[in-house]
């Protein structure tokens, strides 16, 4: 496994815990998350603050398909599950490209659909 697979099985793992320091320990200061036709954040700031969107309740359940690493990006690809504020269930598909500089996420850019 390379170090930007390790980093990012602690990235994963802190979503589905709820670890809040563990995910930004796996971030640059300046990261920019690119969550294509929804928003974009910058700073680990904003990061976190999307990470606890309000309009999302518990911890997602995220499943990882495929890991794709060239050099300094990684594609992750997989499906999930997470929960709206009302409870209703809200199941996905994704596909995240991480950009990685110095050992960390510099840049995330994230395609969901909702199934």
């Amino acid at each position: 496994m390379s170090s930007n697979t390790v980093v990012l099985d602690r990235y994963m793992d802190g979503f589905r815990t709820g670890d809040h320091g563990a995910i930004l320990s796996c971030l640059t200061d300046d990261v920019v998350w690119h969550i294509h036709g929804v928003r974009s954040t910058h700073g680990k700031d904003e990061f976190d603050a999307e990470v606890a969107n309000p309009d999302f309740r518990g911890l997602p359940v995220l499943t990882v398909q495929r890991t794709i690493e060239s050099g300094d990006v990684v594609v992750v690809t997989g499906s999930g599950q997470g929960h709206l504020w009302d409870g209703a269930p809200f199941d996905f598909e994704f596909n995240d490209v991480f950009t990685f500089r110095d050992g960390l996420i510099a840049q995330l850019d994230s395609y969901l659909v909702q199934v």
